[in-house]
This record gives structure tokens, C-alpha cells and sequence, in this order.
């Protein structure tokens, strides 16, 4: 079992900044695909972005797109999301995934191809 830990939320007025971070445990994250997925009060649980095990290849819901970036430091064995230009309808607990044996440049978009969760990280965006 890999339990991830994400930290960063936190309360931001609209058009600020945060970064998530999501730890893996030593020597657990190499080759593991990783994501972001975030649920709203009273909403399902969405996509947000996703970054390949390699780093090489990443993926963003058009909402954040050109705002969020995921990114990863395979050697930290962490994982971020950097998020800019934060708007009230960003506000949600935000999760990061994990699952092993993707291919290097893969990028998982489904929350079923994850099978590692973290507890999440409340984030809110006051206008």
C-alpha cells in the first residue's frame, strides 16, 4: 500500500497562488503515473491535471489549462501542483493519484487507472 500525503491548501483571494504537494513514500515513485483530481461541495469528483512517470508528458481539464502546472521531482519522491490565477470556482479538496506500472509517458486522465489516493488537501478561494 502507497500512501500519499498532499499539503499546501489553504484559504487565497481570487487571483492568488498556491502550490499542492503530494509526498510518496522513498523509493515508491519512480515509475508511478501521477494526477490531480479535485471535488467540489456537492459535485463529483473531476480531473484537474496529470503528469507521466517520466515527466515528459502532462495533461490539464481546459479550466486550468494556461493557470496550473503539474510537475515532479522523481528523486524527492513528491509530487506539485502549482496553481496561479485562482479563481472562486477553484475552490474544492483537491486529491492526488498515483498508479504504478504505466508506461514512461502516459498520462492518466480516468480517476479508475489510479489506485493510490491521498486524504486531500482543502482549498478555498475567497472572491
Amino acid at each position: 500500500q502507497v500512501q500519499l500525503v498532499e499539503s499546501g491548501g489553504g484559504l487565497v483571494q481570487a487571483g492568488g497562488s498556491l502550490r499542492l504537494s503530494c509526498a510518496a513514500p522513498p523509493r515508491t515513485f519512480v515509475n508511478y503515473a501521477m494526477g490531480w483530481f479535485r471535488q467540489a461541495p456537492g459535485k463529483e469528483r473531476e480531473f484537474v491535471a496529470a503528469i507521466s512517470w517520466s515527466g515528459s508528458n502532462t495533461d490539464y481539464v481546459d479550466s486550468v489549462r494556461g493557470r496550473f502546472t503539474i510537475s515532479r521531482d522523481n528523486a524527492k519522491n513528491t509530487g506539485y501542483l502549482q496553481m496561479n490565477s485562482l479563481k472562486p470556482e477553484d475552490t474544492a479538496v483537491y486529491y492526488c493519484a498515483a498508479t504504478s506500472g504505466a508506461r514512461p509517458m502516459a498520462v492518466m486522465t480516468s480517476e479508475n487507472e489510479y489506485n493510490y489516493w491521498g486524504q486531500g488537501t482543502q482549498v478555498t478561494v475567497s472572491s
